[in-house]
């Protein structure tokens, strides 16, 4: 890509803006990060300290208000600010990029989407984990027919936090649209519909288990695709021993992965994307094999397809300039939200739910 960098105007500078977005648009040729929109002090000095020359603004009204001076937004605030936000970047001609989830209903993710059409805009949704290096690697082998027709599709996205941390992902009050359901569950639910396509019954249970927690913190979805694939997936903070990250049983093979991308732990020891980024060694492959356990080394090690969430950025980028689609569409974002609505409906009222 050759020419003026598009300029982006990054609103909230925690984990997600911090971590993800700042470094990730700072790598992606094409971008430059013009304003981060923070009123913590401590966060504008880090923000400075990182990114040297770039603006500050305590205010996302100060990016809307020069809106002729930006190509793009990024929304990484807390979850319950997405909709009004992306909402006025719109209108002040902007295109958008939102974290996940983008809302909390699908209605409103639809309504956004419907927003975004109108003014001719882009509207797109973070969901990195889209390019994690074991759902890559689970894409590929599926595509290329190497487990058969599947029949059954398990993702685990566990953590061992027996003490809640607080804040507003594990706040009980549903405008903050916290909770691991939502949290993690956004991750899980977009890669089961990636790969299988849309989900016809929702079957859920969510738990809240430790001690002071206020919202679900041990959730598990059961998906029944119209495909005929069964995904059963599990977001957890009480988990003491953590299961594979995928198991994919199909008609002539299955696959076992263990272990998380490494993508995110990177970032947040301060590494950046380059060389052999989001690579994986050999003993953390995952293994291919029928009839067999991985735990005793059965079957074939798979190698790990490098995790690329510079990728999505890249797409970003090349989709507002017309040379490429958008990455995650809002109405994607949306079909996720119909089941995650559907979970909770379903683990509240103890139902299987008809989509």
């Amino acid at each position: 890509m050759t020419g003026t960098p598009l300029r982006v105007g990054l609103i909230g500078y925690g984990l997600a803006g911090s971590v993800f977005h700042a470094p990730l648009i700072a790598a992606t040729e094409g971008l430059t990060l013009d304003t981060v929109v923070t009123s913590n002090p401590e966060r504008q000095e880090q923000a400075r300290a990182e990114f040297p020359g770039i603006r500050l603004a305590t205010t996302p009204e100060t990016l809307f208000d020069r809106a002729d001076e930006l190509d793009l937004i990024v929304i990484a605030s807390p979850n319950r600010t997405h909709v009004p936000l992306a909402t006025a970047a719109l209108k002040a001609g902007l295109p958008v990029v939102v974290d996940k989830p983008v809302s909390g209903t699908a209605a409103e993710a639809r309504g956004l989407a419907a927003l975004a059409e109108e003014r001719g805009l882009l509207l797109s949704v973070f969901q990195n984990r889209r390019w994690d290096n074991d759902f890559l690697t689970l894409r590929k082998l599926v595509e290329d027919g190497e487990l058969g027709d599947v029949r059954r599709f398990e993702s685990r996205f566990e953590r061992w936090r027996p003490q809640p941390k607080g804040g507003w992902r594990e706040s009980g009050d549903p405008a903050e649209i916290g909770g691991l359901l939502y949290d993690l569950g956004s991750h899980v639910v977009d890669q089961a519909l990636v790969l299988f396509g849309p989900a016809a019954e929702v079957y859920a249970e969510a738990d809240v288990r430790r001690p002071g927690a206020e919202t679900d913190d041990d959730t598990f979805i059961a998906l029944t695709h119209a495909s005929g694939v069964r995904s059963h997936l599990y977001v957890s903070a009480t988990t003491p021993q953590l299961g594979p990250r995928f198991r994919v049983l199909g008609s002539q093979a299955g696959y076992v992965k263990y272990g998380l991308d490494p993508q995110e732990a990177a970032l947040r020891e301060g590494l950046r994307p380059g060389p052999k980024w989001g690579a994986e060694p050999e003993p953390l492959w995952g293994r291919l094999g029928a009839g067999e356990s991985p735990l005793t080394d059965g079957g074939r090690p798979v190698p790990t397809v490098p995790g690329d969430y510079p990728a999505y950025y890249a797409a970003v980028a090349a989709a507002l300039t017309g040379a490429g689609p958008n990455p995650v569409t809002a109405l994607e974002a949306a079909a996720a939200l119909d089941v995650l609505e559907a979970a909770h409906r379903s683990a509240h009222d103890k139902v299987t739910v008809t989509l």
